[in-house]
């Protein structure tokens, strides 16, 4: 069995809570808790959960009150076992009503071929876990998964090192952290290095922070079953309001990854750090200040996902930019087509920048910045058509595989080759922006030059159904909003779905 198939397998097991009455968003955390216990087991790690609260304990428990024995079972897993294992189970209950159902559940995982999830990567079987989720609008989870296309197209560019201290401050289930681990495996011997070095990198690398306790609860899974140690003291996914001074915790980085939330602060408040220069109750602009101004060692790099708004918003806005552009050199702009995201109508760019190895040079850092438009007659994607690396190819031809520096010639170069090419470098996907010309356009960020056909030709309009498909993800993100006010003041439960 493949890890495809276990994890269509482990999604299909939803179908028994479903007839039990659980909800979508509470799929995945009623999967982990049994799930986790199963892995323990099979990856011969017992000494992670005390005696009593085992997978063996729980299959040997009489079928009439295994879930009374289950209910208690989470309560005591959050208080006693390793430190992962408290993290995962803290606040842990099921909402699992009928006997019948947490039987046959406990039955069908225990039939699964694990054995060959093990030789193909038990890590990647639970994220194949959590994206299916993420593409299930009812569960609402799309709102912290990136997809992974875009996740390794960003580590690759950033070129992680055993040197690097790599931080995702909008850490939700872990998943930059994890390709970086992936990528830096891929280009040293991890196995071969010696204890100190290997106690650095297990503790001392990867850092995150979550302030979703569900979605934390998921992260700190991703990351155990991908071999990254976790230790509340020192690294791992620590639990907090990055935006607050519990964000404090987090070292500074030489790399940092991150997709913020969108929306703005809850309760629509401005962030409470008091390390800050510019304060906004844009969730995220404050993150973009907090990263560069903040968190961002001199001499570090960043790729951060950020929506239109942060590009061209006024006041607050253009003076984070400002800064942003006088502090670090933001090289290089990739302004990302729509449909990629599952949160729905969601117009984002991927944002590199760099500061200064000398921490005085904080004036005037970005001459030039490097606009890459994949947006513009680009398909609409979504489950019909599918994001993959080779639509991120001529990208990556156009502004180099290495974003850790930047060659202007290069670059310069590709331009020519496309006029050359197709008789009009207008039509050309990158462009250079001087500072200057930023200046000029009032510091937006929203640079935009091709015309986009998809848009503007009306002989050309997509399939009624696929307009049709637009416009009702447009009025669910509208709705997903309107609820999150309606949850702030308290006229509505958190996760409570939105009807008509």
């Amino acid at each position: 069995m493949s890890t495809q198939d276990l994890v269509a397998k482990l999604w299909n097991l939803c179908n028994l809570l479903r007839d039990d009455g659980v909800t979508y968003h509470e799929y995945i955390n009623e999967l982990t808790f049994l799930v986790f216990l199963k892995m323990v087991e099979e990856t011969g790690q017992d000494e992670l959960i005390p005696s009593g609260c085992r997978w063996a304990d729980l299959e040997a428990m009489n079928s009439a009150t295994r879930l009374e024995a289950y209910k208690k079972m989470l309560v005591d897993l959050g208080s006693h076992g390793s430190l992962i294992t408290q993290a995962i189970y803290n606040n842990a209950s099921t909402v699992i009503r009928k006997p019948a159902t947490l039987n046959k559940l406990v039955t069908e995982i225990d039939k699964l071929d694990w054995y060959n999830a093990k030789t193909e990567g038990l890590g990647d079987m639970y994220e194949g876990l959590l994206e299916i989720n993420a593409t299930e609008k009812k569960s609402g989870a799309g709102q912290y998964f990136t997809p992974r296309v875009l996740i390794n197209a960003m580590v690759e560019l950033m070129k992680p090192t055993l040197d690097d201290v790599i931080v995702d401050p909008t850490a939700g289930t872990g998943g930059f952290l994890i390709s970086a681990h992936h990528y830096i495996k891929q280009h040293n011997n991890i196995s071969a290095l010696d204890e100190t070095a290997y106690d650095k990198y297990q503790h001392k690398t990867f850092y995150g922070m979550e302030l979703v306790p569900d979605t934390r609860r998921l992260a700190m899974m991703n990351l155990m079953l991908h071999d990254l140690a976790i230790d509340d003291q020192n690294a791992g996914i620590l639990f907090g309001d990055t935006l607050s001074n519990e964000g404090k915790q987090l070292p500074q980085a030489t790399l940092i990854l991150a997709n913020p939330p969108f929306g703005t602060k809850q309760g629509g408040g401005i962030p409470t750090r008091d390390d800050l220069v510019h304060y906004t109750s844009n969730k995220q602009l404050a993150f973009l200040h907090l990263m560069y101004h903040v968190m961002l060692k001199p001499g570090g790099r960043a790729a951060v996902v950020l929506p239109d708004n942060v590009l061209f918003e006024g006041s607050t806005g253009r003076t984070i930019r400002q800064d942003l552009m006088e502090k670090c050199n933001l090289h290089t702009i990739l302004r990302l087509p729509t449909g990629i995201f599952y949160a729905a109508g969601v117009k984002t760019n991927v944002l590199f920048f760099s500061k200064p190895k000398d921490a005085n040079k904080d004036k005037a850092n970005t001459q030039n910045v490097w606009v890459y438009d994949l947006r513009a007659n680009m398909p609409q994607f979504g489950k019909r058509t599918l994001f993959t690396p080779k639509h991120l190819e001529e990208f990556y031809a156009a502004v180099g595989h290495d974003l850790t520096h930047v060659d202007e010639t290069s670059r310069q170069a590709f331009i020519e080759r496309h006029a050359q090419q197709n008789g009009n470098a207008q039509e050309c996907r990158l462009r250079c922006f001087s500072r200057e010309q930023i200046r000029r356009k009032d510091d937006s960020l929203d640079l935009a030059w091709i015309r986009d056909d998809s848009v503007e030709d009306s002989a050309s309009l997509p399939e009624p159904d696929v307009l049709i498909t637009q416009a009702l993800e447009e009025m669910a993100g509208a709705m997903q909003e309107l609820q999150a006010i309606l949850v702030e003041l308290g006229a509505a439960e958190e996760g409570e779905e939105v009807t008509l």
